[in-house]
């Protein structure tokens, strides 16, 4: 990578700020977890009450003193914040602690670094990482004086941050090429998929809420899993076969987290499509956190920043074995269409309701039926073959063509409504 991760195991100082405003706090639990997630060595955490934010430090400067006495004592090689913090905060608590200084941002890029695995999840990762550190390039740099040219090139030269801004922006282009290379082939990837009629599935929600155990335990997939923050960071696709629905694709995506960096929404877009382009969202809520209904909330705004809000949902309570009083079960709406279904990934319990549910809410986009046409729609007969969703074909006595069809509704509906409805028998719903 261009911009490679530090080695992890640095003795760290973790800095907890606890926000006036309700919508700018941090969950301190989930921060504790994205430190382990990262391999550091954590000495100790401090919890500042930050009433309002001062705009050099983002701390008070009496804060900041104390800190620095406690990085001296303790031999801190980095301070880590559960917050967000603008490039200068940063270089100011840099030059104040004389060690490194990272923000919430920052930790969970790092993360994303150790677990990328493949050659487009590493391309993803370095993108986000070299539009953060674009703006914080001036950190490095500012003791520099302007270069100068060589024979016949006197003059100001670049500076050594203007050369690096350049190389960044090179590198920036370079990347963004190959992911779209990467968001067309899924594209078309998808394009096939559709055309054959056949649905797709995409499992997403909070961190670890269970979403790769409960993919594998519906796929047999053996995707890896670990308790730990963004275990999960490269799509999987898996076909799954639906009793009286057929095959189903289903996609295992990253975990979000509350405030998910924009760069990391907007490097990821390729992967993140195979969400907004599903047919249905199987919505993963860990049942037994006390933050359940707000990781919920969380979820559904980076669906929003995605253009997945619209997208059908059907929400999956799991880790009931960990609540003694909860029972398998689906809950309906007044129309009877399933909303939520509660599960055990981990024990298998209620998964058998959750393929049942995923059938309902998908036939509904689904048609499976009859329809017979005569000897002058040999043309539709072959974009239905096309199309690979003919499952059967009878010659009738009457020279005319019965074919037994499965395919979305709305393709259906399309091919059907050019042809002359008198020559179109179409049969009843299977």
């Amino acid at each position: 990578m261009f911009f490679e991760r530090h080695e992890g195991g640095e003795r760290s100082l973790l800095v907890h700020s606890e926000m006036a405003e309700e919508s700018e706090r941090e969950d301190v639990h989930e921060f504790k977890e994205l430190a382990a997630a990262s391999k550091i060595t954590v000495l100790d955490l401090i919890t500042v009450k930050n009433k309002k934010v001062n705009p050099r430090y983002f701390i008070s400067s009496g804060k900041v003193q104390q800190i620095k006495e406690y990085v001296k004592s303790l031999n801190v090689e980095l301070v880590l914040f559960n917050h967000a913090l603008y490039p200068g905060q940063e270089k100011n608590l840099e030059a104040e602690f004389q060690c490194r200084v990272v923000d919430r941002i920052g930790l969970i890029l790092d993360i994303f670094a150790q677990r990328a695995r493949t050659h487009e999840g590493k391309l993803q990762v370095e993108l986000a990482q070299l539009e953060h550190l674009s703006t914080r390039l001036i950190r490095g740099w500012t003791h520099l004086e302007r270069q100068k040219g060589g024979l016949g090139l006197r003059g100001p030269g670049e500076t050594q941050l203007e050369v690096d801004r350049r190389l960044i922006r090179i590198r920036i282009k370079s990347i963004n090429k190959k992911l779209e290379k990467v968001r067309k082939q899924r594209s078309l990837t998808r394009r096939s998929r559709q055309r054959a009629g056949m649905p797709s599935v995409s499992i997403v929600g909070y961190t670890n809420a269970g979403k790769s155990t409960l993919f594998n335990a519906i796929t047999a997939a053996g995707v890896y899993v670990q308790d730990q923050l963004f275990a999960t960071l490269d799509t999987t696709l898996r076909k799954l076969n639906i009793p009286e629905l057929g095959s189903v694709i289903v996609a295992d995506t990253v975990g979000f987290i509350r405030h998910l960096p924009h760069q990391l929404v907007k490097a990821f877009q390729a992967t993140l499509e195979e969400s907004s382009e599903a047919d249905l969202l199987i919505h993963v809520v860990d049942c037994t956190s006390e933050e359940r209904d707000d990781n919920i909330v969380q979820v559904r705004n980076v669906l929003k920043e995605i253009s997945a809000e619209k997208t059908a949902e059907l929400l999956v309570y799991n880790k009931i074995d960990q609540l003694p009083d909860i029972t398998p079960g689906i809950d309906r709406d007044e129309f009877g269409v399933p909303q939520r279904v509660w599960v055990s990934s981990l024990t298998g319990s209620g998964l058998d309701l959750l393929i049942k549910a995923i059938a309902e809410r998908l036939t509904k986009n689904i048609i499976h039926t009859t329809i017979t046409l005569d000897h002058s729609q040999g043309r539709l007969r072959s974009q239905l073959y096309a199309l690979d969703v003919i499952l059967s074909e009878h010659v009738c006595d009457n020279g005319s063509i019965s074919l037994e069809v499965r395919m979305p509704a709305d393709k259906f509906h399309q091919l059907l409504k050019n042809e002359p409805s008198e020559q179109v028998n179409a049969g009843k719903k299977i």
